[in-house]
């Protein structure tokens, strides 16, 4: 197991790093860490990423020497997430206007690039970019692509897309670079709801291929 590698974030924040791969098991250490961490008094917020967190701290009441010394103890002991994340089934129609490049990429056709998409169940490692955006992977290895050579101006809300080894659903009209090789009807930004996000860290999200609505 990798040793936790501590490093300073200005004067009152600290980035505690478990490891440097796209990986579940590390996802799911650094949540857990994460939400042991924003149980201490002297933590302001800790925020948990692909397999590290950021953690903002009360100068009053920790420096960077005693939490970063801390926050080793407690990733020692790999604290556990309290709440497994949710499934998420997501329709998706098949009919995105990259397919066609994708498949001469891939060298697969519709049917098996389908197949490999919808055959994971995804973890959401982390929510941003835009609200409602969230990064879900690991994509298949026989998926990967690197991003786009040229971005779009503006990507349709409920794009499905993939890059890298990752996949995920454009919430909003913004620019992006991801391959699109669906849409789904489902909503991942409510504006009006609490929390706004329909995944959050830690959930889990299967695909599934749906016909288009007549």
């Amino acid at each position: 197991m990798q040793k936790t590698r501590i490093h300073p974030l200005g004067d009152t924040a600290l980035l505690a790093e478990l490891g440097s791969r796209l990986d579940t098991a590390l996802n799911t250490r650094a949540i857990g860490l994460a939400a042991a961490l924003r149980k201490r008094r002297d933590v302001r917020q800790a925020i948990a990423g692909y397999s590290s967190v950021t953690v903002h701290f009360d100068p009053d009441h920790a420096t960077q020497e005693s939490l970063g010394a801390a926050i080793k103890r407690l990733a020692a002991k790999r604290p556990k997430m309290e709440i497994p994340g949710r499934l998420h089934r997501i329709p998706v129609v098949y009919d995105g206007p990259d397919l066609e490049e994708v498949s001469t990429a891939l060298g697969l056709d519709l049917e098996a690039i389908v197949a490999a998409h919808t055959r994971p169940i995804y973890r959401v490692f982390l929510v941003g970019f835009v609200p409602g955006w969230a990064y879900l992977g690991p994509l298949p290895d026989e998926l990967e692509l690197p991003r786009r050579h040229v971005p779009r101006t503006q990507v349709p809300a409920g794009s499905v897309a993939i890059a890298g080894l990752q996949t995920g659903i454009y919430p909003l009209p913004v620019p992006g670079g991801w391959h699109l090789i669906g849409r789904t009807s489902v909503k991942v930004f409510l504006p009006s709801s609490d929390p706004p996000c329909l995944f959050r860290a830690g959930d889990r999200v299967k695909f599934f291929s749906a016909r288009p609505a007549l």
